[in-house]
């Protein structure tokens, strides 16, 4: 099972350095790829402080001038706010200036609110519609010249300049409901899941939707699987509270982001009142700390098991969840330092 880490530029208050916020990034994906994680993820949102994210690929661009050997992954950019061959073209150019590092996620988007500023008129639940009929436009764009006349785009004969410089760009779909599986396992895509704050049983659902998109598809799946967690590594009690606090924050704004319960001022969502969170089992400290994952080193090589169990080929360390950034480091360092090696340890002995 490979390590892969996704991480925002993400503010959670006016107070925080922009600038030091795009040093604390930058630093992450280095320690990353000096440790030998295999993709760093980059999201697409837009008016968020907590994910500012306005192009996946610029941000890409940026982490691969830096960190050499990681590659380079868009996790997840919304079909709806592009135009196929300004899409193709922007993945293709990253491709090319990073030496073939492009992995090309491609997704339908989450926050009703953003699509209200970015695609007014679209409603998140139809958003799929757009995804589906994109790809295979990307696809053949990357090949050559061709010609499109769909629901949602339609243009002459064009083609993407430049060209991957892979043969086959590795294409990912976010997946959580059934229909998503099916359209991935159909279309030989690889598959990111992510449970949220949900427990296991949710991410053995999944296994159960991938199984079952497997089975109309013939049997055959050739793609890749892996899942995400919010993650915090510690060894102290004040980390462990620091952690536990700092997601209760970003999930209270996340979630008004979801239900539209609040307003956004500036770009900062402001947070659900925390009485309405207490006995709301997605925000209880205990839930969290067992259904994330966070834990001692040891903790955590535990619940890697659990999904190493699933068969999952890969593993996102999700880093943004409003942890303070040197809590963020230390949380890295010692997955780096004390999880990476048991894993490894219990891996060998079990090929042994």
């Amino acid at each position: 099972m490979k390590f892969q880490l996704a991480i925002n530029l993400e503010r959670m208050t006016p107070e925080t350095d922009m600038k030091e916020v795009r040093d604390h990034t930058l630093e992450m994906v280095k320690m990353a790829d000096a440790a030998g994680f295999e993709i760093a993820w980059a999201a697409e949102h837009h008016a968020m402080e907590m994910t500012i994210a306005p192009n996946p690929f610029q941000i890409l661009t940026w982490w691969g001038e830096h960190a050499k050997k990681i590659r380079l992954g868009v996790g997840v950019v919304n079909a709806a706010y592009w135009h196929p061959i300004n899409l193709a073209g922007e993945a293709a150019f990253l491709d090319l200036i990073s030496d073939g590092r492009l992995e090309f996620g491609i997704g339908s988007g989450a926050y009703q609110r953003e699509f209200d500023r970015m695609k007014p008129g679209l409603d998140q639940k139809d958003s799929w519609q757009y995804m589906q009929e994109m790809l295979p436009v990307v696809r053949e764009l990357w090949k050559g010249d061709y010609e499109h006349n769909g629901t949602c785009w339609q243009f002459p004969s064009a083609t993407s300049c430049p060209k991957p410089v892979q043969e086959e760009v590795p294409v990912w779909v976010a997946a959580r409901s059934p229909i998503t599986f099916d359209y991935a396992v159909a279309n030989n895509c690889n598959i990111m899941s992510w449970p949220l704050t949900m427990p296991m049983a949710e991410a053995e659902a999944y296994r159960a939707r991938l199984d079952d998109s497997i089975a109309k598809n013939g049997g055959t799946y050739n793609g890749r699987w892996v899942m995400m967690r919010h993650a915090a590594v510690y060894e102290n009690e004040t980390d462990r509270q620091n952690a536990l606090q700092s997601v209760r924050v970003q999930l209270s704004m996340f979630g008004n982001l979801m239900t539209k319960t609040g307003d956004v001022i500036n770009g900062f969502p402001e947070q659900v009142p925390p009485e309405k969170l207490e006995g709301n089992f997605r925000y209880d400290p205990a839930t969290l700390e067992q259904n994330l994952l966070f834990g001692s080193p040891d903790q955590v090589v535990e619940k890697l098991g659990l999904y190493e169990d699933l068969g999952l080929d890969g593993f996102i360390y999700y880093a943004s969840m409003g942890m303070e950034m040197e809590q963020q480091k230390r949380s890295l360092q010692l997955f780096i330092d004390k999880v990476l090696p048991q894993v490894a340890e219990k891996e060998l002995a079990h090929a042994g």
